[in-house]
């Protein structure tokens, strides 16, 4: 597996997640925030849930899109119990691209040829060291415009832009 090179700033990172994703969700934020990921996070922004009372995915997912937009910060982790829900609320946003990855390859794949910008991961899935390993794939891999990288893309973001109106 090729090692994910890491970005030449730190990232700036949000995070949220629902009443089933609240405890790895707080174990993420703990790390990211520790001096092992110093090199990596130069901010961790928590969009909650702070408990397991229950509450929607959405307003998680919605918190995290929100700051990625708005330029606050550079990338988002999500966590649901699944990783499903989150991923499919997160993707309804025109610049979001999330991708639930539950392997070490899939998160640093999915920055490199595919621009994601958002992780999300299942609470009720993965432990916390795969977990850990996960995230730290995905925020030190970089986005490599390579000519069929950047024509995939460009074919996504077209999809974005033009929505139900390629169908016709």
């Amino acid at each position: 597996m090729p090692v994910p090179q890491s970005p030449a700033a730190p990232i700036r990172i949000a995070i949220g997640g629902d009443h089933a994703g609240f405890p790895l969700k707080q174990l993420v934020a703990e790390q990211l925030a520790s001096e092992g990921f110093a090199q990596l996070v130069g901010q961790v922004v928590d969009c909650g849930t702070n408990s397991t009372d229950s509450c929607d995915y959405p307003d998680f997912a919605i918190a995290v899109a929100q700051k990625i937009l708005s330029g606050q910060v550079d990338r988002g982790i999500v966590v649901c119990g699944s990783g499903v829900g989150v991923s499919v609320a997160a993707n309804k946003f025109p610049g979001i691209r999330a991708a639930i990855c539950h392997d070490t390859y899939s998160a640093h794949q999915g920055v490199e040829h595919d621009d994601m910008n958002v992780l999300c991961i299942g609470g009720r899935i993965i432990g916390s060291e795969l977990a850990m390993e996960i995230v730290r794939s995905f925020l030190a891999a970089q986005y490599t415009p390579a000519e069929r990288h950047r024509r995939r893309l460009d074919k996504v973001l077209e999809i974005e832009a033009k929505g139900t109106d390629l169908l016709k």
